[in-house]
C-alpha cells in the first residue's frame, strides 16, 4: 500500500490521524510515518483499512469468490474462505486458494485481488481514484 492510498482511505473514512491510529491499534507516530512514506504499511493494517472502507461503502453484496472463479467443491473445501463460508472476504484471508492456487505473501495476493471482481465489488478503491 502506497502512502497516498493510506491517506486517501483515512480521509474517505472521515477520520483524523488520531482516530485512525486508535481504530488500527497503532501509534499516532506510526500513522504519521505511513502517510509520509517513512514506514511501510503492514499487511494487518492494510487489511483492516480495506475492511473498514468496504463496510463504510456498504459494499456487502456481490458474488462469492468460488462462484466468480468457478472453483470445484474440493478446492472450496481446502480453501480457508470456503471452510468458513467467507467467499465475500476471500481477499482478507491469507492462504486462500484463488483459482486453486495459494497466491503466496500478502503483497502477491493483493496484486491479484485488486483486479478481482470479488474485491472490487466490496472495496471501492476506484471511487477514491486509486488503482
Amino acid at each position: 500500500m502506497e502512502r497516498s492510498e493510506f491517506k486517501n482511505i483515512r480521509k474517505a473514512l472521515e477520520m483524523t490521524q488520531k482516530e485512525i491510529a486508535q481504530v488500527l491499534a497503532v501509534s499516532l507516530k506510526a500513522v504519521h510515518s505511513y502517510e509520509q512514506g517513512w514506514r511501510t504499511v503492514p499487511p494487518a493494517v492494510e487489511r483492516q483499512l480495506y475492511l473498514l472502507l468496504g463496510r463504510k461503502a456498504g459494499a456487502r453484496n456481490g458474488p462469492d469468490c468460488w462462484e466468480t472463479k468457478g472453483c470445484p467443491p474440493e478446492t472450496r473445501r481446502l480453501c480457508p474462505a470456503g471452510r468458513w463460508n467467507s467467499g465475500d472476504l476471500c481477499w482478507a484471508i491469507t492462504g486462500t486458494l484463488c483459482e486453486g492456487e495459494d497466491r503466496g505473501s500478502w503483497r502477491e495476493k493483493m496484486a491479484s485481488c485488486r483486479a478481482c471482481p470479488v474485491f472490487t465489488a466490496r472495496v471501492p478503491l476506484s471511487s477514491l481514484g486509486l488503482p
